[in-house]
């Protein structure tokens, strides 16, 4: 059985941070047309759960899996 890469740690300065944002700071996102489109084409999920709202609010401790890749906020 194949095991799964270890979560990412990102930092983000402050929380909430919008998905969107997200995304393009983790680098799971080229730009925010990219991060519009994999949230709209169901690629994204946040703590195990399917996520369609570019503007979710994460924070800290919440895991974005897009894929393989799994990253996670943490306060910098």
């Amino acid at each position: 059985m194949p095991t799964r890469p270890p979560i990412r740690q990102i930092p983000i300065r402050e929380e909430p941070i919008r998905l969107g944002q997200f995304l393009k700071l983790a680098g799971l996102a080229e730009d925010g047309v990219h991060a519009r489109e994999l949230v709209e084409s169901e690629a994204v999920q946040v703590n195990g759960r399917l996520e369609t709202r570019r503007g979710a609010q994460l924070r800290a401790g919440d895991v974005v899996a897009v894929g393989d890749e799994r990253v996670r906020p943490v306060l910098d």
